[in-house]
């Protein structure tokens, strides 16, 4: 089933991964990051307020698949934290225009309850006052821009992206965009195999050469162009969310000591999960990385690209 699922997805592009529901799991979560691992940034973290997260999760529910975790933005920080993970980077993303200020003034409040977390903005491409609206976010304390393609469906070389790439390199702030063409769902309002592709991001990167940016879950499907241009731009990240869990519907699973180690970051997609908190966690420390690189992928590397301070975590 996983080879066709797959397959279809790649020769069609009509389908994707998101060929749902895919299954709940029920693995055995531990109680703590185990003692043997170095320090643990979840580097993809979602935050919402509930009126949001509630919308989601039934989207997920029906589209996706089913979550495991339904907490309160404030109770998934308390879990993770009381589960041994050292810093959180949370996430959001605004799926239409005119919410995006409220959405920052609940992150940025959460950021100041919880030093252990680092939020990041979010604004509609396109909607009135976008830079300003990131201005007003950055200076509230919020430490990047979080944007999800398969939602906002923008173009990439669209004037109003344009406007952000240029106000998060002005203030040097990360952007992190899920412009990835995986996971694809029939049920999101674009086709993100028409409007995101490796080698449009990497124009980004071309022109932007002081704007950081990262794309989660290893760029998939792209696997190998994403790796190459690791190779190519310094100012290029990944994050593994999910793709290491082994749950997804791929018969392909990328080798991260193939990847420059210095560019990969830990991230899991909590609480959106239908599996375990640390299933991704007990797989990464299975893959064929040295010491020192796995500290790199757990953590090191996100306190670099997200300007953690050590006396935060």
């Amino acid at each position: 089933m996983r080879r066709t699922i797959y397959k279809a997805m790649n020769d069609n592009g009509k389908t994707g991964l998101l060929n749902a529901p895919l299954p709940f799991v029920n693995d055995p979560e531990g109680e703590y990051v185990p003692d043997s691992l170095p320090m643990v940034v979840d580097a993809h973290v979602h935050l919402f307020p509930d009126f949001l997260f509630t919308p989601v999760w039934q989207w997920f529910e029906k589209f996706g698949w089913p979550i495991r975790y339904q907490l309160s933005s404030e109770d998934v920080v308390k879990f993770l934290l009381s589960h041994g993970i050292g810093h959180i980077v949370a996430l959001q993303y605004s799926h239409k225009a005119g919410l995006a200020r409220e959405l920052n003034a609940y992150m940025a409040n959460i950021c100041r309850t919880y030093p252990q977390v680092t939020g990041m903005a979010t604004v509609y491409p396109g909607e009135k006052d976008a830079v300003e609206i990131l201005e007003q976010a950055f200076q509230n304390g919020l430490g990047g821009v979080k944007l999800h393609g398969h939602v906002q469906c923008f173009d990439m070389d669209d004037r109003s992206m344009h406007e952000i790439y240029e106000v998060c390199s002005a203030y040097r702030r990360p952007l992190i965009m899920h412009v990835g063409r995986e996971p694809k769902s029939p049920a999101y309002p674009c086709d993100p195999y028409e409007l995101y592709r490796a080698d449009k991001l990497e124009l980004v990167l071309k022109e932007y050469p002081q704007l950081n940016v990262c794309v989660p879950h290893l760029g998939a499907d792209e696997f190998e162009p994403y790796r190459r241009m690791l190779e190519k731009y310094d100012n290029l990240w990944l994050d593994t969310t999910m793709v290491l869990a082994e749950y997804l519907p791929m018969d392909f699973f990328p080798d991260l000591a193939k990847f420059r180690i210095d560019r990969i970051m830990f991230g899991t997609d909590f609480p959106n999960l239908p599996y375990a908190w640390d299933r991704e966690i007990k797989r990464l420390a299975r893959q064929n990385l040295a010491p020192d690189a796995l500290a790199k992928v757990l953590g090191r590397n996100a306190v670099e690209f997200y300007k953690i301070s050590c006396e935060e975590t």
